[in-house]
């Protein structure tokens, strides 16, 4: 047991100080507080569109943030709320409740700070890519879809958590668009679309450093301040935000309680671990650094206990700030600490200020995230794959959408593991061996068949077997059975060479095995097999088989 455990805790923060310079910590201190400024209206953005007050998103920016940043396995992954979280956190908490969610978030931090111990980091790079994509993309849209109440300013009390009830909502409330809300919308998503263009053209690099997302939560609260737009802002619908984090709260736990949190409990982690291995993987090819799984998953364990204690909420690595963290010139993971502490700073001096910033740009902001996250070209790149992959995807591409994401991964893996097994089966062969292919052998003697099995015999491939003992075929005296090309067995594999056996014994022929090696060799001598298939039936080699087989065979004659 102990080959599985991960005893090592080994932060790469730890690695990173050796040989620290003044000159790294001004990198570090330049690039920490403008990721900070990327991530205030995201964090905000989220935590509304999941269902939670915007402070939410800004604890768990802080709290989650410093604690990947210090204990993580990367050198420059940004932690924090994440936008493929709005969907499972929204439907949690219309079941669940807010309690609901901050428990099973410390659930599934618990969960992968096991997996990270047990050294599980690795498996995570084993989801299909065809299911990342689906999910991804399914969540894109239902994130945008969500945001269209306030984006049109609809009269909707509070959006409902499935996809076709919110279609539901929407249509009934078309009626109550916000010309207003409307206008403010196209200009926000003109600003936060556009910026990027506009800065690539005018080519300041401090222009380019500043996101759209800035720019436009400062133009937009500047426009409602001072020219009093009627439109739904932060202050009107959630009241001021707290200039400080709250007191350390435990919420209650009771078994009962635990069960029913056990399913979106491990949603949450399944998520969180797949979009931060993600996130490093990326952040690895921007840096050509390799990133420790394992102790990612335990910082990101431990992060996601800790922020629920402090009214936060579910975090993991984000691809978008890391990427810009990696841009500004980070040299270590304090330049992610420095994030988070200017956040804290930012609640501490300026939290007045957010009571102006209007809901419609930042569902602009996140309309602008939805559109960045979804890999749209895939469907389109979905011709050049096999059939195979485009049904894994559209199925998760369409359950995430219509049913749940928890549902899509499952329904999605369980395509994967099945195209999987038949892929590997029809890989299996069982085929007659001639007689030319045998040396020194002009002839096969009477009575003798031989075969040759190549491949993998495992479960899904012990059919390819029972064509030997078919009630309709009629079996020699001898059947010699090569396994030269076979790979690997399971107990399936063995028991159906077993039955194979005993069925063609039945029948007055023996078998004869040879040119068995590796992993097959293995398993035979470990499960007694080859003394039950008896004395001289296991030959080391085609033609030794052959020779003994004759004598068999003229045994009995």
């Amino acid at each position: 047991m102990a080959s599985f455990i991960n005893l090592s805790f080994r932060p790469r923060l730890i690695d990173s100080l050796k040989g620290y310079r003044l000159a790294d910590f001004w990198a570090d201190l330049s690039s920490g507080v403008t990721v900070a400024l990327i991530a205030l209206p995201l964090a905000m953005a989220f935590a509304i569109a999941s269902g939670l007050s915007p402070e939410s998103g800004i604890f768990t920016a802080i709290v989650a943030g410093f604690i990947i940043s210090a204990l993580g396995g990367s050198r420059v992954q940004i932690g924090g709320p994440a936008g493929a979280f709005i969907v499972i956190v929204y439907g949690i908490i219309a079941k669940y409740g807010i309690a609901g969610l901050l428990l099973s978030t410390m659930m599934a931090g618990v969960m992968l700070l096991i997996m990270g111990i047990l050294g599980l980091g690795a498996l995570i790079r084993f989801v299909p890519i065809a299911i990342i994509i689906g999910f991804t993309n399914g969540i894109a849209i239902l994130i945008a879809l969500s945001q269209l109440k306030d984006v049109l300013g609809l009269s909707i009390e509070k959006m409902p958590a499935g996809f076709f009830a919110q279609l539901g909502a929407l249509y009934q409330a078309i009626g109550t668009i916000s010309p207003a809300t409307v206008a403010l919308s196209m200009a926000s998503l003109v600003i936060v679309f556009g910026w990027p263009r506009l800065t690539a053209a005018l080519k300041v690099p401090a222009l380019q450093r500043l996101p759209g997302s800035v720019i436009l939560l400062v133009a937009a609260t500047a426009a409602v301040y001072y020219l009093h737009i009627p439109v739904e802002t932060i202050g009107s619908k959630f009241g001021a935000i707290p200039s400080s984090l709250p007191q350390l709260t435990f919420p209650e736990v009771d078994f009962a309680t635990l069960q029913n949190l056990l399913p979106p409990a491990i949603t949450i982690a399944l998520l969180c671990a797949i979009e931060s291995l993600l996130c490093a993987r990326v952040a690895d090819g921007l840096i050509d650094e390799r990133h420790n799984p394992n102790q990612e998953l335990m910082a990101q364990g431990i992060a996601n206990i800790a922020a629920p204690l402090f009214g936060g909420f579910c975090a993991t690595g984000t691809i978008a700030r890391t990427v810009a963290n990696v841009k500004l010139g980070a040299r270590s993971p304090i330049s992610g600490m420095i994030h988070a502490i200017t956040l804290l700073l930012i609640i501490l001096l300026a939290a007045p200020l957010a009571a102006y910033v209007p809901l419609a740009a930042l569902g602009a902001i996140l309309l602008f995230v939805a559109y960045n996250m979804g890999e749209w070209h895939e469907f389109v790149r979905m011709r050049d794959f096999s059939t195979q992959y485009r049904i894994i995807l559209v199925s998760t591409f369409i359950l995430t959408v219509v049913v749940d994401l928890t549902v899509a991964v499952e329904v999605g893996l369980l395509l994967a593991c099945l195209f999987f097994i038949t892929q590997v089966s029809s890989l299996t062969r069982l085929e007659p061996v001639g007689e030319t292919e045998i040396p020194d052998r002009p002839r096969l003697g009477e009575g003798i068949e031989v075969y040759r099995l190549s491949g993998s015999l495992f479960f899904g491939a012990v059919h390819k077997l029972e064509e030997l003992i078919a009630p309709s075929r009629a079996v020699p005296k001898v059947l010699v059975l090569s396994l030269s090309g076979l790979l690997n067995m399971d107990a399936s594999g063995l028991e159906i060479l077993g039955a194979v056996k005993r069925t063609l014994a039945k029948r007055g022929c023996t078998l004869v095995l040879c040119d068995v090696v590796g992993q097959p060799l293995a398993l035979l001598q470990r499960t007694h097999f080859i003394e039950q298939l008896g004395e001289g039936n296991l030959q080391p080699r085609l033609v030794v088989a052959v020779e003994w087989a004759e004598k068999l065979a003229a045994t009995k004659l």
